[in-house]
This record gives C-alpha cells, structure tokens and sequence, in this order.
C-alpha cells in the first residue's frame, strides 16, 4: 500500500528544473550500472538512484525513466542487477549512459560479465552487485521506482567506489 503525507500545505511556487538539477548536482552519488536479461537480450543502463529498502528480506529499489528501454526489458524478465561501480569504472558509466556511441550487446564487450541466480548480467569487477528479482513497481513523476528482492549478492567487495557529484565521476 502506498500512502502519501501532505504535512504542510502546498508550495506556490517550485523550483525551476534546472534551479533543482544544479542543486541535486551537490549530493555525492555511488554510481551503477542496472542490467537485465531481457526478451531481447543484455541491455543496462547508468543509474545513481540506487537505495537500501530492507535486509529482511534483503530489498533494494532502483529509480528510472520510464521512456527507457531498459526499464521495458525488465519488466518483460521481471529480474534486474544492480552493479556498484568501482572507482575506475568512469568508462563504463560513460558507456552504459549512451554517452559513447556504444550501443547494444557491445557494450558489454567492455568488461567482464557474467550471472548469478537469476541470470542478470553481473559486472565481475562490481565493488558489489545486487541480483534481484522485481517484486513491484511505483510511477513518480517521470521516473518508475523498481523495488527487487535480492536473490544472490556478488562483486569483490574491495576497492573504492565511483561516485558523481558536480556532474562529474570521481573515485572515493
């Protein structure tokens, strides 16, 4: 069930889009790459809207644009992976954001993937990764949070993180 809380009347006015995405560009976020086998085969995308819901069971949720192709391809598989890139991963966040003309299959030519439980592409080098089967959905504004059970957990748990900030990657 989900329930919204109105604590305080409305704002007149809201930030302007850009006003808003110059301010989210101060939060420091992890970032990964969502992949999923779909109908039509291994398709990912970059995300930073990535969170923690539950350890029991263990729940994460994952937000995207609802115009994505990836986003239609795991709701067709109904399973996704949530890879946390390692600090040198700039490359591969680049390239999963569509930002080097990499399309497709090869995209994942640039790195070593492989599965775990629910047959997800799990970046090998991950800090950690998340293999998940989708439990349910909610539509905010142009985004759909994706909620998943965690099924099989994988990456080397070693090294720094990749983050962004200031619309830039860095490594922690």
């Amino acid at each position: 069930m989900t329930k919204t809380v109105h604590p305080l009347p409305p704002v007149p006015e809201r930030p302007e889009p850009p006003a808003f995405r110059d301010a989210m560009a101060q939060v420091v976020s992890a970032v990964h790459v969502v992949t999923t086998l779909g109908p039509a085969g291994r398709t990912g995308l970059t995300a930073t809207a990535v969170a923690s819901v539950s350890d029991t069971p263990p729940t994460v949720l994952a937000c995207i644009a609802r115009s994505s192709r990836t986003l239609a391809a795991i709701e067709a598989s109904g399973i996704f992976c949530i890879n946390t890139l390692p600090g040198d991963g700039a490359d591969l966040a680049e390239i999963f954001a569509s930002r080097r003309g990499i399309n497709g299959e090869a995209r994942f030519a640039t790195a070593p993937w492989g599965q775990l439980a629910t047959g997800a592409p799990v970046l090998l080098d991950a800090v950690a990764a998340f293999d998940c089967r989708l439990v349910a959905t909610h539509d905010i504004a142009s985004h759909r949070i994706l909620i998943g059970e965690v099924v099989g957990l994988g990456g080397t748990g070693q090294g720094g993180g990749l983050i962004y900030r200031q619309r830039v990657f860095g490594a922690v």
